[in-house]
């Protein structure tokens, strides 16, 4: 379904969008470590993998229920770790932003740079 439609459908008639509405995608990439403005790491320490093109494309036109700050609830896999979590919209990412924590870094041996696979779904 063109992702224009879709947003229509889910955002003016509140019909949420038939067919693979609710995923699963499969992003792969870097994960990198959030800096702040001075180019530091953040105190928190903070880790994400970038969804953009075609799947930040689908989500957005896919997810129903925006939770704060725009943000999306899905499931995800990396490796044979699964998680619920939020991607969260940024324009100057041009799409999502996912958040890897900790644990899941641990279990699947991923540190700054590392390309991870992601399977994820709307939850």
């Amino acid at each position: 379904m063109d992702a224009d439609l879709a947003r229509f459908l889910r955002d003016e008639l509140g019909v949420a969008p038939e067919g693979n509405a609710a995923g699963p995608w499969t992003v792969r990439g870097p994960v990198w470590l959030w800096r702040g403005a001075d180019g530091e790491p953040a105190k928190a320490a903070w880790y994400f993998l970038t969804i953009d093109g075609d799947t930040a494309q689908a989500i957005r036109a896919s997810a129903v229920n925006a939770a704060a700050w725009g943000s999306v609830y899905v499931a995800v896999t990396i490796g044979g770790t699964t998680w619920r979590t939020s991607l969260f919209p940024s324009k100057a990412h041009g799409g999502w932003l996912l958040p890897v924590k900790a644990m899941v870094r641990k279990a699947e041996k991923i540190a700054e740079g590392s390309v991870v696979e992601a399977v994820l779904a709307l939850a």
